[in-house]
Formats: structure tokens, C-alpha cells, sequence
């Protein structure tokens, strides 16, 4: 068993995580205010993008193969190096779903000249 630093990016926490441990098990133990919700790897409520590092979350069924090379799920994603997370990021996949729900989906970007 390895275990590697996790830094979450602004806020001066980190933790120790085993690579046999999910990221967010140290943060409940600990006190760290991570969001989480059904912990089974698709509500994306604890989100985090990678700043720095690598994980593996095979399980973490809510993100895209592209989504899950940046952002990790942290009820599913085990360290496989130091990390640095930025907590509260979501992939873009959930950003697009909101914003559809919310009614402003669908429209056309506007042109940045």
C-alpha cells in the first residue's frame, strides 16, 4: 500500500490517501468539507477537476473517458500519484446539463471578436 498527499487547491487542506482508499473516505474522517451525495460514482456531487496527478475511478460511471482524464470523482477515484484537486469543479457534461435545465441551453455562442 502507497499512500500519497492530496492537496485541494485554495483552501490549504490536504490529506494522506492510500491508493487502496477513495479520496473522499480520508476527507469525511477528517472533517473536510467534500461534497458527496450517493457515493456510488454518477450523482457528480463530489466532483473535483485535476490540477496535478493521476487517479483511477473505473467505477465512476457519471463522466466520459475524456471527463474522467480531468476531473475525478472522489467517492470513486483512488490516488495513483500526489494529487492536487480543485473541489466544487464540474466536467463540462453536467455544466451543459444545468444550463438546459435551467432553460438556456440550445442557444448559439456568442462570437468573441
Amino acid at each position: 500500500m502507497t499512500e500519497y498527499t492530496v492537496e485541494f487547491v485554495g483552501t490549504g487542506e490536504t490529506i494522506e490517501v492510500a491508493d487502496t482508499e477513495t479520496i473522499l473516505q480520508p476527507c469525511i474522517e477528517e472533517g473536510i468539507a467534500q461534497e458527496y451525495s450517493c457515493r456510488v460514482g454518477m450523482c457528480l456531487a463530489c466532483s473535483a477537476e485535476i490540477v496535478e496527478g493521476e487517479v483511477t475511478q473505473p467505477a465512476a460511471r457519471g463522466l466520459t473517458d475524456e471527463e474522467a482524464e480531468e476531473y475525478a470523482l472522489t467517492c470513486m477515484a483512488r490516488p495513483q500519484s500526489d494529487l492536487k484537486l480543485d473541489r466544487g469543479k464540474y466536467p463540462p457534461s453536467i455544466e451543459d446539463d444545468a444550463a438546459t435545465e435551467a432553460g438556456g441551453g440550445g442557444g448559439a455562442a456568442a462570437d468573441d471578436d
